[in-house]
C-alpha cells in the first residue's frame, strides 16, 4: 500500500503545516522513515526536543513530525519542510515506522523435535520451543512463551505467560520469571554468587542456595548476568529494564521500573528503590542503597547510599552540584598554582626588604 504525507497525517492525527517554500505537497508519496541526518527526499523524520532543531539543516527529508510549539521556529529556519504537528512526535513516529520496516513474526508455535524437554516439565498452551532448547526437570512454562534455539532452562524454574527467552540464554535451576519477561541472547540468570570465606590460607566457596526472581514486564539485555542469592533470592522488580552486559551480584534487590544502561555493575547485597536510573558503566559498592527516583551519571563509582530523588555523578560519586564544584575547582588548579608562585615570590621580596630594614633602621628611615 502506498502512503502519502496526507495519509500518514490522518493515521497519526497530525495537523499539516506548509509554506510557499515547501519542496513537497501533502499528496506526495512517502517512501520511508528515518532519523534526521539519514532521512532522504520523500522520507519522513521527527523532532523530539527543541535542542535538536538545528539538526534539521542536515536532513533531506520531505516532512517532519513535530510538536506545535516548534512550528514557528522550524518554519522560519526550514520553510522547505512539510510539518506534521502532534502532541507526542516520538510516539507518532514510532506508530509510522513499522509501515516501512519488515516486522518478523514470533516463532512458529509448537515444539521442535530436537528440543530436549524433561518428562516432569509442564509446558503451557500455544508455546514455541526451538531446536536445541533444553527444558529441565520440574520446569513450569506458562502459556504463549517463546523459547528460542539453544536456550537452557534449569530444573525447577518457573516462567509466567508470554515470556521470550532468546538463543543461548541460560536460566540456572530455581529461577522464577513473571509474565511478559524478555531475556535476550547469552544472558545468564542464576549463576552462583561471588561468595567465599578465607580459611587457613585459601578461599572456600560459600554455597549459594538462594534463587533469582524476575518480576513481570522486565527486559534483560544480551550478555547480562544476574547471580543467585546466597540465602534469599536476588530480586528484579516489575517493569525494570536492564541493558546489555550488566552485572548484578548476589542478594541484590532491585526495585520497580528501574533502568540500568550497559555495563552497570552492582556488587552483592545492593538495593534500589523504584524508578532508579543508572548510566553506562556505573559501579556500585556492596551493601549500598540507591533511593527511589535517584539518578547516577555514567562511569560514576557509588560508595555510599544515594538519597531519594538525588542526582549523583563522578568517582567517587557525590551530589551533582558538589561534583561540579570540584571539577571547576580542579580546572583552576594550574592558574592557582601560578598565582601561588607569584605570591610566594612577592612574599620573599617583602621579607628581604623587612630584613634589610630591621638591620639598618637609619637607612630605612632615610
Amino acid at each position: 500500500m502506498a502512503h502519502t504525507i496526507e495519509s500518514i497525517a490522518s493515521l497519526i492525527g497530525a495537523r499539516i503545516v506548509t509554506l510557499d517554500g515547501c519542496v513537497a505537497t501533502p499528496q506526495e508519496p512517502v517512501t520511508g522513515a528515518a532519523a534526521i541526518e539519514q532521512a532522504k527526499s520523500g522520507e519522513l523524520t521527527f523532532l523530539s526536543e527543541d535542542r535538536h532543531i538545528s539538526r534539521l539543516k542536515e536532513t533531506s527529508a520531505s516532512a517532519v513530525v513535530i510538536h506545535p510549539s516548534q512550528s514557528a521556529r522550524v518554519n522560519a529556519d526550514y520553510p522547505r519542510l512539510v510539518l506534521l504537528e502532534v502532541e507526542d512526535p516520538q510516539a507518532a513516529f514510532l506508530q509510522v515506522l513499522p509501515l516501512f520496516r519488515i516486522i518478523r513474526s514470533r516463532l512458529k508455535r509448537g515444539i521442535s523435535p530436537s528440543a530436549f524437554i524433561s518428562s516432569t516439565a509442564r509446558i503451557g498452551e500455544n508455546c514455541a520451543i526451538g531446536p536445541g532448547a533444553y527444558i529441565g526437570e520440574d520446569v513450569i512454562i506458562g502459556d504463549d512463551c517463546d523459547i528460542h534455539p539453544g536456550a537452557s532452562i534449569g530444573a525447577g524454574s518457573r516462567l509466567g505467560r508470554d515470556c521470550q527467552i532468546y538463543s543461548n540464554a541460560v536460566l540456572y535451576h530455581e529461577v522464577s520469571l513473571g509474565d511478559r519477561v524478555i531475556i535476550h541472547a547469552n544472558a545468564v540468570l542464576g549463576a552462583d554468587g561471588f561468595g567465599y570465606r578465607f580459611e587457613q590460607g585459601r578461599f572456600i566457596k560459600v554455597p549459594q542456595l538462594g534463587g533469582v526472581i524476575i518480576e513481570s514486564d522486565v527486559e534483560i539485555g544480551a550478555g547480562a548476568t544476574i547471580d543467585r542469592g546466597a540465602v534469599d533470592a536476588t530480586v528484579i522488580g516489575a517493569g525494570t529494564k536492564i541493558d546489555n552486559m550488566v552485572m548484578i551480584g548476589h542478594n541484590c534487590r532491585v526495585g520497580r521500573n528501574n533502568v540500568f544502561a550497559a555495563q552497570v555493575g552492582l556488587a552483592g547485597s545492593c538495593s534500589t528503590g523504584d524508578y532508579v536510573r543508572l548510566g553506562g558503566q556505573v559501579g556500585v559498592k556492596d551493601h549500598t542503597h540507591m533511593g527511589t527516583g535517584c539518578m547516577v551519571g555514567a562511569k560514576a563509582g557509588v560508595h555510599r547510599n544515594v538519597p531519594d530523588g538525588e542526582t549523583w555523578i563522578g568517582y567517587p560519586a557525590s551530589p551533582e552540584a558538589e561534583q561540579k564544584r570540584l571539577v571547576f575547582t580542579l580546572k583552576r588548579v594550574p592558574e592557582m598554582r601560578e598565582e601561588m608562585r607569584a605570591m610566594a615570590k612577592r612574599l620573599a621580596e617583602l621579607e628581604k626588604l623587612m630584613a634589610e630594614a630591621s638591620s639598618n633602621p637609619l637607612k630605612a628611615a632615610g
